[in-house]
């Protein structure tokens, strides 16, 4: 185990909204490539690229959040203050 590693808890709030602002611009990358059927320019609806932003953002919020949670867990676990 590493005794120099920070057991500073992070933020998991922090994390989620890091999440969803690299979910909502992983969402509009891929809204800038072309569709499924091999169609260049066609335009998306209003409501599919809201639906595809939301969704992006959620999934990754909760990925990040997630992880922060378990790295906290973790950490307080293997080198919190009851650690060896």
């Amino acid at each position: 185990m590493r005794k120099d590693a920070d057991p500073a808890p992070w933020n998991i709030g922090r994390a989620m909204i890091y999440g969803a602002i690299i979910g909502a611009a992983a969402a509009g990358f891929k809204l800038l490539a072309p569709d499924s059927l091999g169609l260049w320019g066609e335009a998306h609806g209003i409501a599919a690229v809201a639906r595809e932003l939301v969704g992006a953002a959620l999934a990754f919020a909760l990925l990040c959040g997630m992880a922060a949670a378990i790295r906290n867990f973790t950490v307080g676990r293997l080198i919190g203050p009851g650690a060896r």
